[in-house]
């Protein structure tokens, strides 16, 4: 079959387009929302904390995407660190980052220069067990460590897939729109969006061939974890002899979650609410541990301080209103950088329509590159 220049000039554009897609996306995104002074994150290395004189004293920082759905946290990686720190009755406060909520280091947890990233070492809860900060299964003697390994494992892979799965794909991804991207500026969310949507399509191994057959195979793990789960806790408090673990804080926090923020028609709420136990057992815990906590401090609409990067200190004065100052002239440096900043967020913005016009018009998800042949006339 042949098609005509034009409509395969366009093609190769789109599809060009498409490649270089992140390689403008980022810079975008950097330029739009960073400042020229910036902190720089310092992994801890173990036990650097405790070594450290005085410093295991200071208060820990928990820095997570805002709260909705009536969880001081609505992200799903970010609920099970503050369940784990809450199950650990570690003194910590929490904090929110509104203007990279697209970032894989969140959530991260602060002591001082020092930070936790969760895009490291297996993230935030492994990497506070590894270096002794907080560690829940270190309070457990007889603690069946191959049965924890790997119910630990099944909650954060087939658990975790069908969240990405349910979030970003199975329910149209508003939620994931209010979770993620609410403080950012329209075009620029929607753009990160389709950026993640991507991702997680490329993560868990979706294509247009095999689409129904994952989504049934990722339901079908999913619900075999529940049932697996549901004969693990039995009638217990805690899933591992009636104490506290990460296995705990995992599930607990994807229960919530699913319970919480997913709508009525989901499939992986639905099949949730098929174990009385675990439904229970989430209610309970829920209770416990968030009903102190749902205070305007931790709400997401009164947060204490958004974060764009980390800080030692939360900022103080919350309810004061603030003084009126004199207006600073700007220096030169600072007017150049607004000019600059002006500059590069027109060019993006084009960049962003050609491609859309160009994605619009050419029609190009319904050609298969393998089978275009240039039509000389």
């Amino acid at each position: 079959m042949k098609f005509p220049k034009k409509v395969l000039l366009q093609h190769t554009i789109a599809s060009n387009c498409r490649a270089n897609f992140t390689l403008f996306l980022l810079p975008l995104h950097s330029r739009l929302f960073s400042s020229p002074h910036t902190k720089t994150l310092t992994p801890i290395k173990p036990n650097s904390m405790a070594d450290e004189g005085g410093s295991a004293d200071r208060r820990l920082v928990l820095v997570a995407r805002k709260g909705r759905f009536g969880l001081p946290t609505a992200c799903p990686s970010c609920l099970p660190v503050y369940l784990y720190l809450k199950l650990a009755n570690a003194d910590f406060s929490l904090e929110f980052d509104t203007s990279f909520p697209d970032s894989d280091h969140i959530p991260y947890v602060e002591q001082g220069d020092n930070a936790l990233l969760n895009n490291e070492k297996g993230g935030a809860i492994e990497s506070l067990q590894e270096s002794n900060l907080v560690s829940l299964n270190s309070n457990h003697p007889n603690l069946p460590l191959q049965d924890l390994i790997a119910t630990k494992a099944m909650v954060s892979s087939w658990l975790y897939e069908a969240t990405l799965y349910e979030l970003w794909i199975g329910i149209g991804g508003e939620i994931a729109d209010q979770i993620y991207f609410t403080d950012l500026p329209w075009p620029l969310g929607k753009i990160l969006h389709w950026k993640k949507v991507w991702d997680v399509k490329k993560l868990l191994g979706l294509t247009k061939v095999n689409a129904e057959e994952r989504e049934e195979e990722i339901y079908k793990k999913a619900s075999e974890a529940y049932e697996a789960l549901s004969l693990r806790l039995g009638d217990q408090v805690f899933f591992f002899d009636n104490r506290p673990t990460d296995v705990d804080a995992l599930f607990l926090g994807h229960a919530l979650f699913v319970l919480n923020a997913l709508p009525e028609g989901s499939v992986l709420r639905s099949n949730l609410l098929k174990h009385d136990n675990l439904v229970k057992y989430t209610e309970h815990l829920k209770a416990e541990l968030l009903t102190a906590t749902s205070a305007p401090s931790h709400d997401a609409t009164s947060a204490s301080s958004s974060k764009s990067v980390p800080r030692r200190k939360p900022s103080s004065g919350w309810g004061a209103k603030p003084k009126a100052k004199a207006k600073k002239e700007r220096t030169e440096e600072e007017k150049t950088f607004r000019r600059r900043a002006k500059y590069f967020l027109g060019t993006q913005l084009i960049a962003v329509l050609v491609f859309l016009s160009l994605m619009g018009g050419s029609g190009a998800s319904d050609f298969d590159d393998d089978g275009l042949d240039y039509d000389e006339e």
